[in-house]
């Protein structure tokens, strides 16, 4: 029984395969009716699955494709020609085979399968017979016995013993095996077609393009190396990689920090080494494994050149389909999704775009159509184009069809741009059909389109010119496991946006941000663009002054667009996604986590979530008018003078602590950079001034003075560098994270007075 059923296994994952090549060779057929070679290679599949099915005794299929073969047999003697409507009952068969074969995959047989394999039988009798096709006979009928003349002389295997089980199994693969050879060698012996043949645009009849193919030596030559592995294997060496991706960014912010602390040192031109050896072998790995999950997009093409030939047929017009970089690959999970968003948008350019034959020919074009499908890469995104030289959209019509639905308002029509009218194609309801067919009409669709590119991090665009035709591109991310991110910083927290959704990132100031009803708006070169921040969106406190001027992210969407003004720009930093786990997932907003190169957490933005959140985010009020009201503090004694003094010595915390003692005012100590920024942050104090050794562990000074630095309310407090660091670089740094004064080790107690007091500026009130 396990024997069995391996080989029903076997048997139906080589039988999805040829199906698959059979949809496209049999439209490749209809644009090639004479060529021989194509046609025995449809035969030969046909002949391959009617015998396996036979011995496997799954008798409704094996039924089915011997009518099938007899028709194609007549046809490769030259008995009939295969014309449109031969074909017509040809695909039939082939999308029954494919019904059966989910039915036995699903259910282990071919019985009780729902459909009219009596009839498409029948019609293919009669043409074998060159009759009349007989009408449609819907009445199902109980699936078909062993009855005709090639069948009763096949052996009854059912019956069979072990022992003659396995020989006949011996026998069927020897006959495979000679019918493989023999075929290689009539390959062989075949001259090649010219190379401009090869490389030129592929045709599709009234129909679809042929699509190209492997030579057949080299497609045997790959299976010999190929093995089959589960996906979920896949899936945990990507996981396993992920993890690795996360160490080597720790690993290189590591280096960074002890190159800066130990600069001309020897050991670290060889630990150097070793990290950027590491760091290229993990780049490497995560590529080869990322590759062994991508799959050529041709895996989705290959089905459009019969769907374009059948829409074809039903809307009775003329369309060539042509692809192209249907080798372009992209991860497995991507591949799975975008079949349904292509199928809509190839259906709107056959039904929508591309005219009537009378019409084009009124209009002096060509009487067949053309659709172009072709991917490309770009970057680390595939863009899939799809291109029609139909009538183009009307951005008039598609803005009074909106306002007709109730889906925009008319003071939104009036400004809304030609480009932005014709994204309007992907609200859910709108519809520009004069009326509903099988093939569109119902203002459904489209908007699937836009669903399912943004579960893909995908953008959208769309251009058309009426009476030419349209362009819809996509542009989607290779994989979705390991990212490029832009990290951003709002206020005192950090957010990684998948790099796939930043179209750009301008700086800006606050004149060039105005209010629309009560909504924040910039320009940006021909198009006005809202305004959130991401502050505002998650709620965030505003506690750090960004100055003069402002970061804007400019966001894209499947066709939508936001400016989300951040804080900082961090970096672009490649990231692994993490779950949030069973209690914090759902988070709105938020796609998941990332573990940062210092150690640190990030939040993952969701940007679709995000960009429906900022249609419901109002802009808090500016901390700036607040700031600028704050009351000067006023001293009644210099003991109400505070400074902190931040030094890993407690040596050089005295010298200092007894330098300025001179003065009378409060001094608070800490013994590190990280122990300093939290006494700052917490607000328990007031300082005036702050003296700051630079080497210290854990956060040294230079970092404690760009972080003190980012607050507004600190952005007047005095910062004086401490060290015996002497040299101009070092000065320059320290002016550049904002120190206030830079003195160097040793200095005198009246030095040190002195600048406390010119820095401080005193200003006791004398009270009675």
């Amino acid at each position: 029984m396990d024997e069995l059923q391996e080989l029903t296994h076997d048997f139906l994952v080589e039988a999805f395969e040829m199906i698959e090549k059979l949809d496209q060779d049999l439209v490749e057929l209809e644009t090639r009716p004479d060529d021989l070679d194509l046609l025995n290679g449809i035969f030969r599949v046909a002949h391959t699955i009617k015998g396996s099915s036979s011995f496997l005794n799954f008798d409704v299929l094996t039924h089915l494709t011997h009518h099938m073969e007899d028709v194609l047999n007549r046809a490769r003697k030259g008995d009939l020609k295969i014309d449109a409507g031969v074909m017509d009952v040809v695909l039939e068969s082939v999308d029954a085979m494919k019904s059966l074969l989910i039915k036995i995959r699903d259910t282990g047989n071919d019985r009780d399968h729902g459909l009219d394999i009596p009839s498409i039988v029948a019609k293919l009798e009669a043409i074998s017979k060159g009759e009349e096709l007989p009408a449609a006979t819907p009445t199902p009928v109980a699936p078909p016995v062993a009855n005709n003349a090639a069948q009763e002389q096949e052996p009854d295997y059912s019956k069979l013993s072990d022992k003659e089980v396995e020989d006949e199994i011996a026998r069927l693969l020897t006959l495979r095996q000679e019918e493989d050879k023999r075929r290689r060698e009539a390959k062989t012996a075949s001259a090649e077609p010219p190379a401009a043949e090869k490389s030129a645009p592929k045709p599709a009849a009234i129909a679809a393009a042929p699509i190209k193919r492997a030579d057949d030596k080299a497609v045997e030559s790959n299976m010999e190396q190929t093995i089959r592995v589960d996906v979920n294997r896949l899936d945990h060496l990507m996981n396993l990689i992920g993890e690795l991706v996360l160490g080597k960014n720790r690993l290189l912010k590591i280096y960074d920090d002890v190159e800066e602390r130990y600069e001309g040192e020897k050991f670290l031109e060889e630990l150097n080494q070793v990290v950027s050896s590491i760091s290229m072998v993990t780049t490497d790995l995560q590529t080869a494994v990322m590759k062994t999950r991508m799959l050529a997009i041709g895996k989705v093409f290959n089905k459009f050149p019969r769907m374009i030939r059948d829409l074809a047929r039903e809307l009775n017009k003329k369309i060539d389909l042509q692809i192209t970089g249907e080798e372009t690959e992209m991860d497995k999970s991507i591949v799975e999704v975008i079949g349904d968003p292509l199928v809509h948008i190839i259906r709107n350019s056959a039904d929508h775009g591309i005219e009537s034959t009378e019409k084009r020919i009124a209009l002096g074009k060509p009487e067949t159509g053309k659709v172009e499908l072709k991917a490309y890469n770009e970057g680390n995104s595939i863009v899939v184009e799809i291109t029609d030289d139909g009538k183009g959209l009307d951005s008039d019509l598609l803005k009074s069809k909106a306002l007709e639905k109730g889906l925009i308002s008319e003071k939104e029509a009036d400004v809304m741009s030609q480009k932005e009218a014709f994204t309007l194609i992907f609200r859910a309801g709108l519809s520009t059909a004069a009326k509903v067919t099988n093939v569109s009409g119902r203002g459904v669709g489209m908007d699937v389109v836009k669903t399912n590119i943004e579960k893909l991090n995908g953008i959208i665009e769309v251009d058309s010119e009426l009476g030419k035709g349209t362009i819809i591109k996509l542009k989607i991310p290779l994989t979705l496991a390991i990212i490029q991110s832009l990290m951003v910083g709002a206020q005192e927290e950090y957010y990684a946006i998948p790099l796939s959704s930043v179209l750009e990132t301008v700086r800006i100031s606050e004149d060039d941000i105005f209010s629309v009803e009560g909504r924040s708006v910039m320009r940006l070169r021909d198009e006005v663009l809202s305004l959130v921040k991401l502050s505002d969106i998650f709620k965030v406190e505003q506690v750090i002054d960004g100055g003069d001027f402002t970061y804007v992210v400019v966001l894209g969407l499947a066709e939508s667009k936001l400016g989300l003004i951040v804080d900082a720009l961090v970096g672009q930093e490649e990231i692994v996604i993490k779950s949030l786990g069973e209690y914090l997932q759902g988070i709105e907003g938020i796609a998941g986590a990332t573990v940062r190169g210092d150690g640190g957490v990030t939040l993952i933005v969701d940007v679709a979530a995000l960009m429906n959140m900022a249609k419901k985010t109002r802009p808090s009020a500016s901390n700036k008018a607040s700031a600028k009201t704050q009351k000067v503090k006023t001293r009644t004694k210099s003991s109400d003078y505070k400074i902190l003094i931040v030094d890993d010595s407690k040596t050089d915390r005295a010298i200092m602590r007894q330098s300025i003692g001179a003065l009378g005012v409060s001094i608070v100590e800490a013994a590190d950079g990280v122990e300093a920024l939290n006494i700052v942050k917490s607000g328990e104090h007031e300082f005036d001034a702050c003296l700051i050794d630079i080497e210290m562990p854990k956060m040294d000074g230079y970092a404690l003075a760009s972080e003190i630095r980012k607050y507004s309310r600190f952005k007047n407090l005095p910062l004086v560098a401490v060290t015996s660091r002497t040299s101009k670089t070092d000065r320059m740094r320290g002016v550049e994270v904002g120190m206030t004064e830079y003195i160097t080790k040793p200095y005198s107690p009246e030095y040190l007075m002195n600048v406390v007091k010119r820095n401080v500026n005193f200003n006791v009130e004398q009270t009675a």
